[in-house]
């Protein structure tokens, strides 16, 4: 088996100056917030592939029933030589897009992005191990920043799955879906994973489940904080908090001082004090309608071909093309 090819735009240290500026941004803000970025260390990342299989929480459950029944239609209509995967982690329900696009005959390469060198590196190698004779080009970068930089020969089809668009607030959105339609040329593809707008009890607990993994996953953020910034900040002394923003139509993820906390962050030579109470965002989760969906696709340059539910109506995909 060859290695497969690895482009690295984002290093160990960048992510560290990052982690910085956003850091100090977030915690000398009123109120205070940092990155969902952030929560993607080994154990968070750990954490998280537990949470998809929780009972409460749907979002991946759904969208994989969504890929079992229209892989191949998408694989049919795209005709794509290259899949990129935008955030691609460990690549499972990508697979279900390779083997189709591999069935209709189009499929000559992958090319995943992630922020984690070392599972891209091992995600590319098992799909260079499963799929002889596929290309495999991984670019270790940052979604929101290094689209410009995406191989793969055209037709692409760029995947952006699990809703994680819904982590970016409306502005992000924009800029996030501009990007990858100038990196797109006329015909190309975009498949966009979107948690739809349900009942908000349903939502609350797929993001506060009884088990309590969410709990430890947002409290773990903290734990990444401590050992990259040198902080000594107490995940025991906050609660897990999760409220549906009937607004914004998004869920909102914070962690919740249960006592008074002083805490201090070495690498920036900064205090941290959070009241009793005192609240700090980790993480917004936006739920979607299908007119909103289709609103920001057009004002970025795309055209909504094909908008695909599960069976309850709970997740979507949408295949947009870019208008010429």
């Amino acid at each position: 088996m060859t290695e497969p090819v690895l482009d690295v735009h984002l290093t160990p240290e960048d992510a560290v100056v990052a982690l910085r500026a956003e850091a100090k941004a977030g915690l000398t803000a009123r109120p205070k917030w940092v990155s969902p970025k952030w929560f993607y260390d080994a154990v968070g990342s750990d954490l998280f592939e537990e949470i998809t299989k929780l009972p409460e929480y749907y979002p991946t459950r759904a969208e994989r029933e969504i890929l079992l029944a229209r892989a191949g239609e998408i694989a049919a209509t795209t005709g794509a030589h290259a899949l990129v995967e935008l955030g691609s982690g460990s690549s499972e329900k990508t697979r279900l897009l390779l083997d189709a696009l591999r069935e209709h005959g189009t499929l000559r390469e992958f090319v995943p992005l992630d922020v984690s060198a070392s599972a891209l590196t091992e995600a590319a190698r098992q799909i260079l191990a499963d799929y002889p004779g596929l290309a495999v080009h991984g670019v270790v970068g940052d979604f929101t920043e290094h689209l410009g930089l995406l191989p793969g020969s055209s037709p692409r089809l760029v995947a952006f799955l699990g809703g994680t668009i819904g982590n970016l607030i409306p502005e992000e959105r924009d800029k996030f879906l501009a990007s990858v339609r100038d990196v797109l040329e006329p015909g190309e593809w975009l498949l966009l994973g979107t948690d739809l707008v349900k009942d908000p009890e349903v939502l609350v607990r797929a993001y506060d489940d009884a088990r309590g993994v969410t709990a430890e996953f947002n409290r773990n953020v903290l734990r990444v904080l401590n050992r990259e910034l040198g902080a000594d900040l107490d995940p025991l002394a906050f609660r897990h908090v999760a409220l549906w923003n009937a607004d914004q139509e998004w869920i909102e993820m914070r962690l919740r001082a249960v006592r008074a906390v002083r805490a201090h962050v070495a690498a920036l030579e900064l205090d941290v004090e959070f009241a009793e109470g005192e609240e700090l965002r980790t993480e917004v989760s936006a739920k979607f309608r299908r007119e909103g969906v289709e609103r920001e696709l057009t004002a970025a340059g795309f055209e909504l071909h094909r908008w695909w539910t599960d069976s309850e109506g709970r997740f979507a995909l949408s295949l947009a093309r870019v208008v010429g």
